[in-house]
């Protein structure tokens, strides 16, 4: 990825947005809260206005998290889990197809009333026609987590670079809201994310994005607007990458 945006302005074309299930309940303690998701779909709304090809995985904590349920068999659980994805995307779908964005869930587990099964060249056609794509049920398989679903499609659909959203602004060396003489590091390699168990994703999604040298952006998304100020080549919160990428990977 260059260091330097080109002419347009716009330093990553195409990006896979990671959101969590917890950032959609809002204040509450689960469930879904409407205006937070109004929120995500005003912001994605700017994204394509400028020509940003986007494609979302959301989370399902605010529904259901497995470790709930300690006796549930973990594939039983995880299966759940991919389930409340599934919630989570249609909501998010609904409101962007309020504020006239044309949208398509497509979901790892097959569905056919609800949304379209996922395919790859079928994905990468949506975006190609100006669509966002919300990718939902995980990978299809429990013991994956939605963190490497973010990976696995984002390589698939040949993102640019993983936009994933935060309660904090980027990666710490340990958690600033516990402590306050936590060091923020502006850019940081996967492998010392993997080596100090840096909270980043988890080490499956990051070898991933190591392997094939896609940068991870670790932003506030609380902060309206900081994808857009990302996109546009702000330095913004923690990018994630090896030394190589930031010289070899280039945008679209």
């Amino acid at each position: 990825m260059p260091d330097s945006a080109p002419s347009d302005g716009i330093k990553y074309r195409r990006i896979l947005l990671k959101l969590s299930g917890e950032t959609f309940s809002g204040e509450k303690p689960f469930g879904i809260e409407m205006t937070v998701v109004e929120r995500y779909a005003r912001e994605v709304l700017e994204l394509r206005d400028i020509g940003v090809e986007v494609a979302v995985v959301v989370g399902g904590g605010n529904i259901w998290r497995g470790r709930i349920a300690p006796n549930m068999d973990r594939a039983t659980a995880d299966y759940m889990g991919m389930l409340a994805t599934v919630m989570n995307a249609l909501a998010l779908q609904d409101a962007l197809e309020h504020i006239g964005v044309q949208t398509r869930v497509l979901t790892a587990i097959v569905m056919q009333q609800v949304a379209e099964p996922f395919l790859r060249r079928r994905a990468v056609r949506h975006m190609e026609k100006g669509r966002v794509v919300i990718f939902a049920a995980g990978t299809g398989n429990p013991f994956f987590t939605t963190d490497t679903t973010a990976a696995l499609r984002a390589l698939e659909i040949n993102a640019h670079a993983i936009f994933k959203a935060t309660k904090v602004d980027g990666v710490y060396d340990k958690d600033p809201k516990k402590y306050p003489d936590a060091i923020k590091f502006p850019e940081i390699s996967y492998g010392e994310v993997i080596q100090k168990g840096l909270k980043v994703m988890d080490s499956t999604a990051v070898s991933l994005c190591w392997d094939h040298n896609l940068p991870i952006l670790v932003f506030n998304s609380e902060v309206y607007g900081n994808i857009k100020k990302i996109v546009l080549g702000e330095n913004i919160g923690t990018v994630v990458r090896s030394e190589a990428a930031g010289r070899n990977r280039d945008s679209r």
